[in-house]
């Protein structure tokens, strides 16, 4: 009797590379998905060889492939094919380099800071982010004054994710960056010093013209944990946009901030009922005597996310 052999052994890897030559580019993309799947590094060169396949499809595979190896020899095919011609495997390409843990791979990704398309050189700072190497923090500050605003953004994840004090200046500067996605990192970034400054910069974020990122510096206020800034957080809840509110009675909730409790009840008449939810959470969070009368006259709110949450506040004040 024959013993039963699955394929998933992929005991003949000679076998699958000889795929990768076959005139038929299914059939090469389908070798490209089983030397993947081996999880054996001594692929990685059958896989190199095969960046330079003339199908789309494959290079793809290729990319998604390499993106299953956390190691050097996958970040030298992924800087090759993330500057593909075709989007998608650059994409792709992109992706795999920002998983990378290797150090190691910071020598090869370096270069890309240099590549005349703006989607590379972000491409390479996303790479740079997830080494999180204070080698990296000298190429990023270069980054922040890139033409593109991309670029600068994801420079700016560099440097917040090294979370180093020396880079405060830079991160408030990154703040009155003439692109508002640019400024919303920025305000996201700060939420990780305890420094008053930080704190001061991101509640002068609170009146950009932009709401996403009056947005993000709500959530970075709320983080930052410092009672200096719930009067802007107060103030911010008449903002037009319900979504700003609604971070702003978050990041009052989180600071226990009882001074604002009056005007969290306000919000309890919201139209909205996401935020009518989240000012009974942030109530409940605060747990505030006060709050009791303007939560039981919502405990039959219409709707029942609101009526259970007003339930959860009440049962906090005891």
């Amino acid at each position: 009797m024959s013993t039963f052999k699955p394929f998933e052994d992929f005991g003949d890897i000679d076998e699958i590379v000889e795929r990768l030559n076959d005139a038929d580019s299914r059939v090469r993309q389908l070798a490209v998905i089983d030397l993947a799947a081996t999880a054996r590094c001594d692929v990685l060169p059958h896989l190199l060889a095969a960046v330079d396949d003339p199908n789309d499809a494959v290079r793809l595979q290729v990319a998604l492939a390499f993106a299953e190896f956390d190691s050097n020899g996958a970040a030298s095919g992924l800087v090759k094919l993330v500057t593909d011609k075709d989007r998608p495997v650059a994409n792709a390409a992109a992706d795999g380099l920002a998983e990378i843990k290797d150090p190691a791979a910071a020598e090869l990704i370096g270069p890309l800071l240099e590549h005349e398309s703006a989607f590379v050189r972000a491409a390479a700072l996303r790479g740079l982010r997830g080494l999180r190497s204070p080698a990296s923090l000298g190429p990023a500050l270069a980054a922040m004054r890139d033409d593109n605003p991309d670029v600068r953004a994801q420079a700016l994840g560099v440097i917040a994710y090294l979370k180093l004090e020396e880079t405060l200046p830079s991160l408030i500067g990154a703040t009155l960056d003439p692109d508002a996605g640019v400024r919303a990192v920025a305000a996201s970034a700060l939420s990780f010093s305890g420094q008053p400054a930080a704190a001061a910069a991101v509640a002068a974020v609170l009146g950009d013209d932009s709401w996403q990122v009056r947005a993000a510096a709500a959530d970075s206020l709320g983080q930052l944990g410092q009672a200096s800034v719930v009067h802007g957080l107060t103030a911010a809840l008449d903002d037009e946009y319900w979504q700003v509110q609604l971070r702003c009675l978050n990041a009052l909730g989180k600071l226990k901030a009882h001074a604002a409790v009056p005007a969290i009840s306000e919000s309890l008449r919201s139209e909205i009922a996401a935020v009518r939810k989240e000012a009974a959470a942030a109530l409940g969070e605060i747990a505030a005597p006060a709050s009791r009368e303007a939560l039981m006259d919502h405990i039959s709110d219409a709707d029942p996310d609101v009526r259970k949450t007003v339930r959860w506040a009440l049962a906090r004040l005891g």
